[in-house]
């Protein structure tokens, strides 16, 4: 969800006053001052501040803009944030990561930790990654066809091979 979809939910959902979370949005979420936001917009930035103050509801064409201009400038820092793939597992299986960032043909990402301790806490971890921006996911197989479910991101599942086998020699091992 972007931050329009957010406005609407709490305007429609939980009844909150336009003229507050638009200041707020404007103000912190998107970054910009009122006078760049009627820069970018084209609306007057008295029309604006009338709008924050309660003064006076936007009429549609208005609203349209507003709207549209959240969007443009949402979009516009998604493409500026560096990007990255998000992993999502264990405090162990984080820790045996070695690499920070990974090159795939011309693209460089970034690995950014999601560390959990459930299943629950993975579906959580993936839809917040998606949320942060990540390109990409990777996540254990137990969780991994629920999470293609919820995001809209490619997902990679864990594989472990050498682990694996390791694992089960040292439960041999144990039992006998």
């Amino acid at each position: 969800m972007g931050i329009v979809d957010d406005i609407v939910t709490e305007i429609f959902m939980h009844n909150k006053e336009l003229p507050p979370l638009l200041a707020k949005t404007i103000k912190q979420k998107l970054g910009v001052s009122i006078g760049e936001f009627s820069e970018k917009s084209g609306i007057p930035a008295s029309t604006l501040y009338k709008i924050l103050s309660g003064e006076r509801d936007p009429n549609l064409r208005t609203l349209r803009r507003i709207i549209n201009t959240m969007d443009e400038i949402e979009r516009g820092h998604a493409k500026k944030k560096k990007k990255f793939i998000a992993m999502i597992c264990s405090r162990g299986c984080l820790e045996a990561l070695e690499k920070t960032t990974i090159k795939a043909g011309k693209e460089t990402f970034d690995i950014k930790e999601y560390s959990v301790a459930s299943i629950e806490e993975a579906i959580i971890g993936a839809i917040k990654a998606e949320r942060d921006g990540a390109s990409a996911l990777v996540c254990a197989p137990i969780v991994s066809s629920t999470v293609e479910k919820v995001v809209n991101i490619p997902v990679a599942t864990i594989r472990p091979s050498s682990s694996v086998a390791r694992a089960v020699e040292l439960a041999a091992k144990k039992a006998s």
